[in-house]
Formats: structure tokens, sequence, C-alpha cells
């Protein structure tokens, strides 16, 4: 595990790149790039640079959702954060304090049987924890209202202390975000393709670089809770199985764009590493141990030194690489979270200068 042990405050990227000055782009975030233990430093801009002909993104089109929603327990004030709905209509949600400053701190979910008010004249009912032993998650009904509908109605993104200020919807949604035909969606984005930019899809497109549509709802995070993640519905379309295996059998390298797109193509391969066209929950760790079947990189953000996203970093690049990656990123002043810069690990060598460089928070 990498020895930065938290993310200093003022590295903690506020607002969107695009709101940190004039003529501004969301590709306007630095880019580390990782090959083994060297790194070299360019931006987000960059990135067709650092790719070549034949290689193929892996990218999650999950929209995000309005996944936070004020309620009351009694004449207490509460939000509830919608994790993801499961297959018998019930949603895992976690239950959080008002902090006066317009986020939310923990507080433990539960008892069975505990009432939520919410918006609309809507109520929660929990019912369970999510995990045997567990408090922070549980498993809810919501009767009556439709929980899309509700949340496109009352709810607002998720969001942690570490940002400024409320941002709309739109912020928190990916180029590649596709809307589901049920609302389902992401609790948080899917934020290692958030840089992407329609014009930088187009030049990627032009020099030969390929795209492989999945899709993986996330569940919340929260950042004060170094859990490993809660199983997650994903899809692997069959054509974009075959484009990876494909890639796999040639000679372009297969990056996934985030953690949660690896998670995805590695639970629809087999033990071959043959990707199968799959629906349904993972509950897949990937860890240094399992290691990694399908995917060549990974370019994906900083993450907080909780266990199991830099495990996964590390069964793609190995320890020794995360480390002075982070190192590396710490000493660099990169910023962090989902509005910070970016990191692609890739297996070799291959350069390119930069341009569209800030450090502004």
């Amino acid at each position: 595990m990498t020895t930065v042990e938290r993310v200093p405050e003022e590295l903690s990227a506020r607002v969107p790149a695009e709101q940190r000055g004039p003529g501004r782009d969301r590709d306007c975030v630095r880019l580390l790039v990782s090959r083994g233990v060297e790194v070299s430093h360019h931006t987000f801009a960059e990135l067709p640079g650092q790719l070549r002909a034949g290689d193929l993104l892996v990218v999650n089109t999950s929209p995000t959702l309005a996944a936070a929603v004020d309620g009351r327990i009694g004449p207490a004030r509460v939000v509830v954060h919608f994790s993801a709905r499961g297959d018998d209509g019930r949603w895992a949600v976690e239950l959080r304090d008002p902090d006066g400053r317009g986020t939310t701190r923990p507080r433990a979910g539960g008892p069975a049987g505990t009432e939520v008010s919410l918006a609309g004249d809507a109520r929660l009912v929990l019912e369970e924890p999510l995990r045997a032993g567990g408090a922070r998650l549980w498993w809810a009904r919501v009767p009556g209202p439709d929980v899309p509908g509700l949340l496109r109605r009352h709810g607002r993104p998720i969001r942690y202390s570490y940002t400024e200020r409320d941002q709309p919807l739109s912020v928190y949604q990916t180029v590649f975000a596709l809307p589901s035909a049920d609302g389902a969606g992401s609790a948080e984005m899917p934020s290692a393709a958030r840089p992407f930019t329609a014009r930088l899809v187009t030049e990627l497109v032009s020099r030969g670089v390929r795209f492989a549509p999945i899709r993986l709802h996330t569940g919340v995070s929260s950042a004060e809770a170094h859990e490993p993640p809660s199983a997650e519905w994903y899809e692997v379309p069959e054509a974009s199985a075959r484009l990876i295996n494909a890639a796999r059998a040639g000679d372009g390298r297969t990056v996934a764009v985030g953690t949660t797109a690896v998670r995805a193509v590695e639970s629809a391969a087999g033990p071959d590493g043959v990707v199968h066209a799959r629906r349904g929950w993972t509950d897949l760790v990937v860890t240094p141990r399992r290691g990694v079947r399908v995917v060549d990189g990974l370019l994906t953000g900083l993450h907080e030194p909780e266990a199991s996203h830099l495990l996964m970093l590390e069964a793609v690049a190995g320890g020794a690489a995360v480390e002075r990656a982070y190192a590396a990123a710490v000493g660099g002043l990169y910023l962090w979270h989902e509005f910070g810069d970016a990191h692609l690990i890739l297996p070799e060598e291959n350069a390119h200068p930069g341009r569209c460089f800030s450090n502004q928070r």
C-alpha cells in the first residue's frame, strides 16, 4: 500500500476544472503517467499522445443520479443517500446528518423499522443492514412513489465537505453517460471519465483509438468509510466483449477508464481472460493476489489511501509503481477527488509533450 496516509487538505479539488478560470474545459486537469516506476507529467488534453492506434478504452456509460434527498426522522433532519436498487425493489441507502455547511457527516443507520419522511410526502422504511453486522448501509423500502422520479424532482448530487459548493447534476455527468430505460444509474459519478470532452473523444477516434462501452452503477463510497465495495450491477454488451477480445488477440492495449470499468470487465472474464457478454451483480474485489486477466492499463483519479481502490491499482501496476506514482502526485501538488487530476497507468513507454496546465484548486 502507498505511504500516503491521508490527502493533504490543500490538495482537494474544490471545484471543477472548467470553473477555475476563463477559457478552461474539463480536460484542463493534470495527467500523471506511470510506466512501471517511471512517471511523467502531462495534462489530460495530451492523452491522445499517450495512446496509440489500436488501443481500446473501456468506458462506463452509467449516468449519475441526483441521489441525495432531504428527510426527517421525527423532528431530526437527515439526508438520505440512495445507493442502489435491488432486484426486489428495495433500495440500499445511507443516512447522513447535515453538517450545517451544505454537506453531511456520517451517522449510524437503523434500527429496523425506522421511518424517514422524505420530500413530496414520500416515506422510507429501513428493513435490514446491507451486510450482517453493518451499520452504515441499509436495505429500505419506499412505498408508493417511483424512486427515480423522486430523485429527479427532489434530489441533488451527493457531495462531500472537501467541495466548495453544490453543483448542478450536469457537472457530475460524464461525456459517456447514457440514460437508463429504468431510471437506474450511479449514486456517485464514475469520475475517471469526467475530464473527457467531445473534442478529445473525436481526436482519440481520429488517431485510431477505439471505445468499448460497459455499464456499472456505482454505489455510495462515503469518503470517511474505508470499506470494500458492495455488490454493484453491471453489464458488458456482446459488442464490447468482442472488441476487448479482439484487442487482446492483437497488438492493442485494453485500458480501463476507471476502477468501475476494471470491475465490470474482470467480472465478465473467464479464467482464460476471454470476456463474455454478461449482466448482473458483481461483488468482485480486484486485489494483487487475484490479479487482472483483461486490462493492460488503467486511467483513474487519485484515490484516498483506502484498501479496495489502491489494491486494484497494485493489481494492474504493482505495488512499487503505485508507491512511486502517489509520491510523485503529492510532491507535484496534484489535486485529488472527483474534480481532481488523473493518473494513467500504462505497461510501456510512449512519451508526448504537454499543454493546458494550471494548478488552481
